[in-house]
């Protein structure tokens, strides 16, 4: 009888290793940090076990704790204590982001700080820009997002990460980082950014649910395919020097043809529904955490990330080690 006998590769744990195509390393994480002003604070967001909302005082313990796993980079996102109509705080010199980068940056110098550059957290309405006759205006929008950027590579950051799906809004704040000197600055867009239903405990952490309406103006339909090549096309032409894609999971689909298409670095966002389902399912003991959370995070890479945005970072960062 002749047949493929494939189960030879697969016979013991060494063999299984020698042959594994796709390998996960604590340097393909990125944990994402949410700061508040105020002091003392380290409040555990209720939909997002494990994850703090933490005042200034708190950074360093964190920080450290982070650098000791390995874990080479982080994403800063900050809930202010004032907003307005047009999320001035985002943009202030002393706003919550730029004073943990700067803070940040004192403590480990050598750690990738990147800054997540949008406005929803820092506007009363909730949405990613300007509001005019109950909708989001473009144009004007993008003058907040650069002057914001700006204001985030002054403070420190290494690459600045907007998320807010405007059009234009790579070249945007490209020029605006050129022209203030930050030509050396990366920009991480947010390049294909669907307006999912899997954001919800983030929305919960930075406080930044829209008060009417939605995203889907200006975040992506989840059934579209070709508008993701498109949207990531614009970003590349604009000037990103690394193409997202948010939500990853039921997104692999649309990471490996980015992958296959563009060779600019892959970032693949495992966001905040991702990780708190996984999370409730373990408190209930319905899940090996994780096994489960190695299987999802080894999935994205398989699918073409390079970077991995994930809650989970510190936890897979123990774990790799335990393997070793």
């Amino acid at each position: 009888m002749n047949f493929q006998r494939h189960r030879r590769l697969r016979r013991t744990d060494s063999m299984r290793s020698l042959v594994r195509e796709t390998h996960l390393h604590v340097s393909d994480f990125i944990y994402p940090l949410f700061f508040v002003e105020g002091e003392n604070v380290k409040n555990e967001v209720p939909s997002m076990p494990g994850v703090y909302h933490l005042s200034l005082d708190l950074l360093e313990e964190e920080v450290k704790e982070v650098v000791s796993l390995g874990i080479q980079s982080i994403i800063v996102f900050g809930v202010p204590d004032q907003k307005d109509d047009c999320g001035s705080s985002a943009y202030d010199h002393n706003g919550i982001v730029q004073k943990a980068i700067r803070q940040i940056k004192e403590i480990a110098p050598s750690l990738t700080v990147i800054a997540d550059t949008c406005l929803c957290q820092f506007t009363d309405h909730g949405h990613c820009g300007v509001i005019e006759n109950g909708y989001v205006v473009n144009d004007e929008t993008l003058k907040l997002l650069a002057k914001t950027a700006v204001s985030q590579a002054e403070a420190g950051a290494d690459i600045i990460a907007p998320s807010n799906m405007m059009d234009g809004f790579v070249a945007a704040i490209r020029q605006g980082l050129d022209e203030a000197g930050y030509t050396e600055i990366p920009i991480m867009s947010y390049a294909v950014k669907y307006a999912s239903s899997f954001y919800g405990p983030f929305r919960d952490a930075a406080h930044s649910t829209p008060q009417f309406g939605d995203r889907k103006t200006y975040q992506m339909d989840p059934a579209n395919r070709l508008e993701a090549l498109r949207e990531a096309e614009s970003d590349i032409a604009e000037g990103a020097d690394f193409l997202m894609v948010k939500p990853a999971l039921s997104y692999l689909d649309i990471l490996r043809e980015l992958k296959d298409r563009y060779p600019l670095p892959l970032v693949a966002y495992n966001v905040s529904g991702e990780y708190s389902m996984i999370k409730a399912a373990a408190i209930n003991g319905w899940v090996d955490e994780k096994s489960i959370v190695l299987e999802k995070l080894i999935s994205m890479k398989r699918a073409g990330a390079d970077l991995i945005i994930t809650y989970f970072a510190k936890d897979a960062a123990r774990w790799l080690k335990d393997n070793q």
